[in-house]
């Protein structure tokens, strides 16, 4: 069931992840996040009944960012190949803007600690996993992408190979640009993925 998101509990949201950024996980407590946020933890405690609350929050509104874009893609007039280049690309764009969110999701630890965090980010994994199941079958279909291979292991190798490369940005410290990085990245990984008989088709960036 979808979570309703309040105003205070997005800026609750957006301070955490300010101090993601700034201390990491360990530095994401209630007592830090209530002095970012500038009132009690206490009052933080209204909005949120403890870390864990936060985190899984944290990782559905993610979700649900993420669910948008994807589902405006699917539904455009872009061929497989297309919709695909465009998966990758508001991936990138988004996270270069918010690299916060990447921070939480590629976190060490914060899936042996909790199940229901372990549970919030599998959501979003078979989530994203549905999409790119659905435009890899659609290339399947019109003979575009590799026909030989199932479409649910050409799904690993893209999001495999999406995960590689926001781990490497993460551990660069978000040190170069991850949009360009990443389509150069993205424009190999499909020239794998297409049918040896198409066309070469260059992503843009």
């Amino acid at each position: 069931m979808k979570k309703e998101t309040s105003d205070r509990q997005i800026e609750i949201i957006e301070a955490a992840g300010k101090l993601l950024m700034e201390k990491g996980i360990k530095g994401l407590t209630t007592k830090n996040l209530a002095q970012e946020m500038n009132f009690s933890e206490s009052a933080l405690y209204r909005h949120f009944k403890d870390k864990e609350a936060i985190i899984t929050h944290f990782i559905s509104y993610l979700s649900e960012n993420i669910n948008t874009r994807f589902e405006n893609i699917l539904n455009s007039e872009l061929n497989a190949e297309e919709k695909l280049t465009a998966l990758f690309k508001s991936q990138f764009s988004f996270f270069n803007v918010n690299p916060h969110y990447i921070v939480i999701v590629l976190s060490d630890g914060l899936l042996d600690d909790s199940e229901v965090i372990k549970n919030e980010i599998l959501k979003l994994i078979q989530t994203n996993s549905i999409v790119f199941l659905k435009v890899i079958k659609e290339g399947q279909n019109n003979k575009t992408f590799n026909q030989e291979i199932d479409a649910e292991y050409l799904v690993h190798f893209a999001m495999g190979t999406f995960r590689l490369q926001m781990l490497k940005w993460k551990l660069a410290n978000f040190s170069f640009d991850i949009e360009k990085k990443g389509m150069e990245t993205m424009n190999n990984l499909l020239k794998l993925l297409k049918n040896r008989a198409s066309k070469p088709n260059s992503v843009t960036n």
